[in-house]
């Protein structure tokens, strides 16, 4: 008796059952992406925004130890006569004058005034606007970097205009001869008899000058300091330490005092003169008496003030 094989037929599902099964598998992966950002999102750390006022409080606290630094910088900036030629020269002549140890520290009243006003601007608008132009889950670019340090840097160079200059003036005071010096007593009292004496205008007296320099002193050193930091970070194995950012304020620090250099000795020299001048004019003077050298003068104190 031979038996008949028999065949096991399969019963399709219900296609909307099938619908459903597909539909399950494709939302998924979309499930597993949000709770991935989800979890991302939660680990992240939190971005820190500080007040407006950090980088001018700060650039006033820094100014009341480098400020010796910034005035040999400015003499050796205004060098004339038989007056030393060097730092470490020009550090002993302004001990051994009148004012001792004291007169390292004159104009240090306008320094402060000046960095309440160009730095907090500088720096406070500089953050701002790279935390509001970045998205927070992206890195600036060094275009967007420079554009914005540059800004910044322009629009500080501008609101600390009428300090810098009381400061140059007071810081030079005791170089010029009795008769030409302009005697302010303190920062407050030096842009009063600006203002008095010789009109509004004064507080703008190499304000050309001084807002380049500023936009390329922020460009040159805040950009630069970011992109040092990222690279040291990528590169080496420092990470996010205090060593990380020594190293890339120094690196920045020279850089910027490089590329200021020539721009801030003649803010210096337009800003100490009693009478207008215009810049080509100078220039030319400059360079006919001093030749090239002329655009690194007080390179090392300017370097030393601004690096650490």
């Amino acid at each position: 008796m031979s038996s008949v094989p028999t065949m096991t037929e399969t019963t399709p599902k219900p296609v909307a059952a099938t619908t459903t099964t597909l539909a399950a598998a494709a939302a998924k992966p979309q499930a597993d992406r949000k709770k991935q950002a989800a979890v991302a999102k939660a680990v992240a750390p939190k971005q820190i925004i500080y007040p407006f006022w950090f980088g001018g409080s700060a650039s006033s606290m820094a100014a009341c130890v480098t400020h010796p630094l910034d005035l040999v910088k400015v003499r050796l900036q205004l060098r004339s006569g038989d007056a030393p030629k060097n730092m470490s020269g020009t550090f002993v002549h302004i001990v051994r004058g009148s004012d001792g140890v004291r007169g390292l520290y004159r104009g240090l009243t306008a320094s402060l005034l000046r960095q309440m006003t160009y730095s907090t601007v500088r720096f406070g608008v500089y953050e701002d606007l790279k935390r509001r132009l970045t998205p927070a889950d992206q890195k600036p670019s060094l275009a967007l970097l420079i554009g914005l340090s540059s800004f910044s840097g322009a629009l500080g160079g501008v609101s600390g205009n009428a300090a810098d200059v009381t400061n140059v003036r007071m810081q030079q005071d005791a170089a010029l001869p009795a008769g030409r010096r302009f005697g302010y007593r303190n920062g407050l009292h030096g842009m009063w008899r600006m203002l008095a004496d010789e009109g509004p205008r004064s507080w703008f007296r190499g304000v050309g000058a001084n807002s380049m320099r500023a936009a390329l002193m922020n460009a040159s050193q805040l950009a630069s300091y970011d992109s040092f930091k990222a690279l040291l970070m990528a590169r080496t194995p420092l990470g996010d330490t205090t060593a990380t950012h020594f190293a890339s304020s120094l690196l920045a620090g020279f850089v910027a005092t490089t590329v200021c250099s020539p721009v801030d000795v003649i803010k210096s020299r337009v800003m100490s003169a009693a009478h207008q001048q215009g810049i080509a004019h100078l220039l030319a003077d400059i360079y006919a008496k001093e030749g090239v050298g002329w655009m690194f003068k007080g390179w090392v104190p300017a370097f030393l003030r601004l690096g650490p």
